[in-house]
């Protein structure tokens, strides 16, 4: 499993693809993997989660959808991740930079930047096949990385112009 096979495999085809289609999608790309690229390609994405787990994302998907809980934060990363390894990057150095992201997935006309058990697929998959799970491996940090965030409205929105003037609350 390389790295470019990763990004290619959760990266969405279509801006406006819903949760539900790209894990779809992500399952029937994973069942065509052997055992080994599957735990590779496990590995990865759990690498790759543990990079956004920060406390200045988080703030960004608070801004965007009043996440406030650890599953909406994994889900909103998984969201991320969709978006491609440029995208994800860019997020990772400047959560604001969200505010710039021309299209949504949306839910009764509102952004729902969540993939719901995305993180999970892989494991399913093996677990299916083998009948057994897949390594376990840690998270990361049991808090996110960096300093917490400030839910204030005026701190919000010096922290993150581009984000609040697009999702003003």
């Amino acid at each position: 499993m390389t790295e470019t096979h990763f990004w290619a495999l959760v990266t969405r085809e279509q801006p406006e693809q819903s949760s539900a289609d790209l894990a779809l999608s992500l399952r029937q790309q994973l069942e065509n993997l052997d055992d080994e690229a599957l735990t590779a390609f496990d590995k990865m994405l759990g690498q790759q989660l543990r990079r956004s787990y920060l406390w200045s994302v988080w703030g960004a998907a608070y801004i965007v959808t009043g996440c406030d809980s650890d599953d909406g934060f994994t889900e909103f990363r998984c969201f991320l991740l969709s978006l491609g390894q440029q995208w994800y990057d860019k997020v990772i150095t400047n959560p604001d930079c969200l505010g710039d992201l021309e299209h949504w997935p949306l839910v009764d006309d509102y952004a729902y930047p969540f993939v719901e058990d995305y993180d999970l697929i892989a494991g399913q998959v093996y677990e299916d096949r083998r009948g057994t799970e897949l390594p376990f491996l840690p998270s990361g940090q049991s808090t996110p990385q960096g300093k917490k965030f400030s839910t204030k409205p005026k701190v919000m929105r010096q922290t993150y112009p581009l984000l609040s003037a697009r999702f003003p609350f």
